[in-house]
């Protein structure tokens, strides 16, 4: 609509009624954004290293061999059995008579030993931590590069 529609418009409220708007203030706003820089972190890994003694009780399980004589003549080959925690192995050998025999010579029996000992060791342990440096910008140095910063940083100091 351009002015003089609007003053029409205006003008034919105005016969309608007695009353008459006239703008006469508005506010509007701007928001725009922009980049501050206020300082600059440093981040860097630092590991930590420790010795600690480890100190357990390790479960550890043996066999003890140990062979029994028999010599006792037999019909049939007997079967490996187990008696408790002794495995029974049957050791037997042909023997030439006028007749075949078998004659059990000896038993193996295999016992387990059960039992615990101590198991000491140093292992060494690492940790490892971020280190955050926080370095304020100046207005000298705002934007620079970190390798002039560190050229900044070593004028300074001497």
């Amino acid at each position: 609509m351009d002015a003089d529609q609007s003053n029409d418009v205006k003008a034919a409220g105005h016969a309608m009624s007695d009353e008459l708007v006239v703008p006469l203030y508005e506010e509007q706003a701007n928001v725009a954004k922009r980049r501050v820089v206020t300082g600059r972190l440093q981040v860097s890994a630092v590991t930590h290293e420790n010795e600690q003694l480890v100190d357990e009780l390790l479960k550890v399980e043996r066999v003890e061999v140990e062979r029994i004589p028999v010599g006792k003549p037999i019909d049939t080959v007997p079967p490996v059995r187990e008696d408790g925690d002794t495995i029974i192995v049957p050791v037997v050998e042909e023997v030439l008579v006028l007749e075949r025999r078998l004659l059990l010579k000896e038993e193996v029996h295999i016992r387990r030993v059960h039992g615990t000992e101590r198991y000491l060791e140093r292992v060494r342990l690492r940790k490892q931590e971020a280190v955050i440096t926080r370095i304020p910008a100046d207005d000298s140095t705002a934007g620079a590069t970190p390798a002039a910063d560190a050229r900044m940083q070593t004028k300074k100091e001497n």
